[in-house]
């Protein structure tokens, strides 16, 4: 089962099959902006969804922390087009 974990210390969410790391989605951050900069899953992992979870969780923490997300990464550029959803935390 492939499990999401938001690393704040790291400042990224990642993705685990396991122990094993598949994917993160990575951010620089400033007291009240998170600016997504790069995403990425292990293409042996492809076509699951597990872009999408990772930014989820994002804006899932960017929500907890009252922060907006600037998409910079194509990905979740992408990601916040599709999902009227996320607008709450997209920054203007």
């Amino acid at each position: 089962m492939i499990k999401i974990v938001h690393d704040s210390e790291n400042n990224k969410a990642v993705a685990y099959d396991e122990n094993k790391s598949i994917g993160e989605s990575t951010y620089s951050k400033s007291e009240k902006l998170w600016i997504i900069d790069h995403t990425f899953v292990d293409e042996n992992y492809g076509g699951q969804g597990i872009g999408g979870k990772l930014v989820a969780e994002l804006v899932k923490e960017a929500r907890k922390n009252k922060v907006k997300i600037i998409p910079l990464c194509p990905f979740a550029k992408k990601e916040f087009l599709e999902r009227p959803e996320y607008l709450d935390v997209l920054s203007k």
